[in-house]
């Protein structure tokens, strides 16, 4: 494609685009997150339309109870498909490359998908395939909207792609925790939409023990527990996760023991890095907020037991959770075979492209 001054104004405007579609896309996994969490998938019965009106004539002084955070999402979700439609058009009209063209009309099907997938699970009333699937998509979905926006940003666009196992020496690592990150939130949504996620009734203990048992006695003894403290748990919670089964606290414990596995994947992955990548600064940014928000990330998960699922907390711990698997993405992008051009660093990059923008404009 031809350069000209309308083409860079337009990739640097879209490359602001796809930023605002990617942070878009955690406030509404953040959004998606506290309809679960505040049980008001049901809230709104109808789809596409809120109790009859169209979506976005829906008068404000009905946005109560449920109703708000339900057709809130909705309003978010809507916002963020409008961005992909754009961001998809948008791609193919002033990008060259080819697989960045497909991988933006793979995000709006991805979209398109997915708002179709939340509307079948109004109709047929939240099915657990369905709502597990959803929520597996959002995560996927916001994966893509980070390798999208990584396509344009300054850093990747002074690169160039290398082939061979070439690149940073912590990229395989890298991959491997996007891996068990993905899992790990493949077993979260299993585990919020199987109403699971307080089978196991204290932390860092796991009902009284390590490990949990799953005798009929300890089953018992936590249902007991749970019916004694049914007061302190959000309207209409109780009800949902009411009784433990011995199902749920295998899938309970299976997220706190896979969180386990990052937790020391991480450790050593740190080892690494700081082994084989601690002149290279990228990597090393990425691996330090990889440390802030898995730490955060385990005290959002332990404030979501202490406080009784309160809907907040444990909507950021989901929110939190996505920001994990974005990193992971990233480091995986800046750890995967492309380099910077020979001789040119981060800063002179970005100020030669400003440079070569400037006196196009002008």
């Amino acid at each position: 494609m031809k350069t000209t001054v309308g083409n860079v104004v337009s990739q640097v405007w879209l490359r602001r685009f796809t930023k605002l579609t990617c942070f878009s896309t955690i406030l509404l996994i953040f959004a998606g997150g506290l309809v679960t969490s505040t049980g008001s998938g049901l809230s709104v019965p109808d789809w596409p339309n809120t109790y009859g009106y169209f979506m976005f004539t829906f008068p404000i002084d009905q946005w109560v109870g449920g109703i708000f955070y339900e057709h809130g999402h909705r309003l978010i979700a809507s916002t963020v498909g409008f961005f992909v439609l754009v961001q998809a058009f948008w791609i193919a009209k002033v990008e060259s490359r080819s697989w960045v063209k497909k991988l933006g009309f793979v995000a709006l099907v991805m979209v398109i998908i997915q708002g179709i997938l939340g509307g079948i699970t109004v109709h047929y009333l939240l099915p657990t395939a369905i709502s597990v699937s959803h929520g597996i998509l959002a995560q996927t979905f916001f994966s893509v909207t980070i390798i999208l926006t990584y396509a344009f940003s300054i850093e990747r666009n002074v690169r160039k792609e290398e082939f061979g196992n070439e690149g940073s020496p912590i990229s395989k690592y890298a991959l491997i925790l996007f891996g068990l990150v993905f899992v790990q939130l493949i077993i979260a949504a299993t585990m919020r939409h199987t109403y699971s996620g307080f089978a196991i009734v204290d932390f860092p203990l796991s009902n009284g023990s390590i490990i949990p048992s799953f005798d009929s006695t300890s089953i018992q003894t936590a249902n007991d527990w749970l019916w004694t403290n049914q007061s302190n748990f959000y309207p209409g919670l109780f009800e949902r996760i009411y009784p433990i089964t011995v199902e749920k606290v295998a899938i309970n414990f299976t997220h706190r023991a896979m969180a386990l596995v990052i937790f020391f994947f991480v450790i050593f992955l740190n080892v690494k890095a700081f082994k084989l990548c601690k002149n290279n600064s990228k990597v090393m940014k990425i691996i330090y907020i990889l440390d802030g928000i898995l730490l955060l990330q385990i005290t959002l998960g332990a404030l979501t037991v202490w406080t009784h699922k309160a809907p907040y907390i444990t909507s950021l711990h989901v929110a939190n959770g996505a920001a994990m698997l974005g990193i992971s993405v990233l480091l995986s992008l800046r750890s995967l075979p492309l380099t910077l051009k020979k001789g040119l660093t981060d800063s002179d990059s970005s100020e030669i492209f400003t440079s070569k923008l400037q006196n196009k404009v002008v």
